[in-house]
């Protein structure tokens, strides 16, 4: 019988108030991909810190290659061969591609201890090469795009020749033809012997590159199974308990009137043209590739980049925003991309975080903003943090350490808090896992109900032929499509989104 490559048993982690781990067992053999799933709050971040040093375990053993290791730091992970590929990047955004892949490893030359750039630059050329990333590496990394940073990620954690890679969510910034060249990169790996343990909550990928699956639930093994054989829907029961019956659960709210129209616009960076008009009641589903401006399409619409031609309208009246203040102040909400640099200010706390966008709401006065009501703001983040399901053990928990997940709940408890009624989700279920997924569409249900009016960009296209009442498709900044729900397919957003041809041609 095959010896695995690493055993952890019985992995018990207790922070204040809670248990994350316990009694947990996984193991991972040479040349496989072990997917490891589970809500968020499930333990998956904690054991995967616990395996690369990040975090000490509180019992249990870890063993690589037949040998019992006890990390004391990262660094002591990495020298056994374990690299990690964080979803939230581990980057300096003003050192280059080069610096930043062989970071505290440059190349030397003998006697002299100066840096050999040549070399520097022709090793990272050739780890490039590997994830199909065709960049100088003197670029800059803050002028990568998200999807390039995601695979200079990757190309770093192969340079170091791990028999052990850590994948947490890898392809949530990647187009399909980027997805495809890292799996294969992936199956190369597994030929070599790499064993990789796969973080995703794209249910559909696992079948396509993983092996087995072992499935967390608070903390609990609750079973490793064979993905070659077991269908998606178990799954989704073993993470989260219960059969999942509707993962798109629409309700079609009636329409009120005009919330937002987009008449002729057009920006510096890209959009051309742009007409749209949102009603009370409606989901606008925004489809689009990297590059089609998605992003951009939202930034101008809640005033955080300028319109350069055409016109705005909020409820029939022309607005000129300056600033996302501007926006704020006409009830639109933004819920960004990034949420860690635009949505949230991590090291504040939980519930300062809710507030922030509607400091009246919580103030002892509301001309006195800065005077802080904080028995009123403890009830509304409380109040708010019990609905979305945000997983802390008290609002006072900086925001920083809260899972991926559970940091986008609460971007959406903030502008639930400021009573917008124009809501942009951009990717909005992003890092989320499919139960809580379900939660977020729910919400949104609640919010047209209620007469609000939803704006969703999503890369996901069964999330937007899922929830979208009309879908407008995006190709290099132009509208080049609008679906109505009943006639939209995956094969025609893909159409238009990458060689259809625009609605004004």
């Amino acid at each position: 019988m095959l010896q695995p490559l690493l055993q952890m048993n019985k992995i018990v982690k207790q922070f204040p108030g809670v248990r994350a781990l316990n009694e947990v067992n996984f193991d991972l053999n040479p040349g496989e991909v072990h997917a490891l799933l589970g809500e968020n709050g499930a333990g998956k971040s904690t054991l995967i810190k616990i395996l690369c040093g990040a975090y000490t375990k509180d019992a249990g053993e870890i063993w690589i290659d037949g040998r019992e290791v006890h990390f004391k730091s990262t660094k002591d992970a990495q020298d056994t061969g374990i690299a990690v590929i964080y979803q939230e990047f581990n980057q300096f955004p003003i050192l280059s591609v080069a610096e930043n892949l062989y970071s505290g490893r440059l190349f030397s030359h003998k006697g002299t201890g100066l840096v050999d750039w040549p070399r520097v630059y022709q090793e990272t050329r050739r780890m490039l090469e590997k994830v199909g990333l065709d960049i100088d590496p003197r670029t800059l990394v803050y002028r990568l795009t998200v999807a390039e940073q995601q695979m200079l990620e990757i190309a770093k954690a192969l340079s170091i020749q791990a028999k052990i890679l850590i994948m947490d969510e890898p392809t949530s910034a990647l187009t399909e033809k980027e997805i495809h060249r890292l799996f294969e990169t992936i199956r190369d790996l597994k030929k070599n012997g790499v064993a990789i343990i796969y973080i995703s909550h794209r249910m559909e990928e696992l079948q396509k590159i993983g092996d087995r699956a072992t499935v967390l639930r608070d903390g609990v093994n609750v079973g490793t199974v064979d993905l070659t054989t077991k269908p998606i829907d178990e799954l989704i029961k073993m993470m989260i308990g219960r059969n999942l019956e509707d993962k798109y659960p629409k309700v079609v709210a009636p329409l009120g009137i005009n919330l937002v129209e987009v008449k002729d616009v057009a920006t510096k960076k890209g959009l051309q043209n742009i007409n749209l008009t949102l009603r009370q009641g409606e989901i606008i589903g925004v489809f689009g590739l990297l590059g089609s401006c998605r992003t951009q399409l939202a930034r101008v619409i809640f005033g955080a980049d300028p319109v350069s031609h055409g016109e705005i309208f909020i409820q029939d009246q022309q607005v000129k925003f300056c600033n996302p203040e501007d926006g704020i102040a006409n009830g639109i909400a933004l819920l960004p991309e990034d949420r860690k640099r635009q949505g949230l200010v991590l090291a504040m706390s939980v519930g300062h975080n809710i507030t922030l966008a509607n400091l009246k709401r919580v103030s002892l006065t509301k001309k006195i903003l800065h005077v802080i009501h904080h028995s009123k703001e403890k009830e509304i983040a409380t109040e708010l943090c019990s609905k979305l399901d945000i997983k802390t053990s008290k609002i006072k928990t900086k925001a920083l350490n809260l899972s991926g997940g559970n940091q986008q709940k609460v971007v959406i408890a903030k502008w639930l808090c400021s009573n917008s009624r124009i809501f942009i989700f951009d990717e909005p279920t992003r890092g989320i896992d499919i139960g809580a997924k379900v939660g977020v569409y729910q919400l949104m249900n609640e919010l047209v109900k209620d007469g609000a009016g939803i704006i969703m960009i999503s890369s996901e296209m069964p999330e937007i032929l899922g929830m979208s009442d009309r879908i407008l498709v995006l190709n290099k900044g132009r509208i080049a499509a609008e679906l109505s729900r009943s006639e939209a397919t995956q094969e025609k957003l893909m159409y238009y989104a990458t060689i259809g041809r625009t609605k004004d041609e």
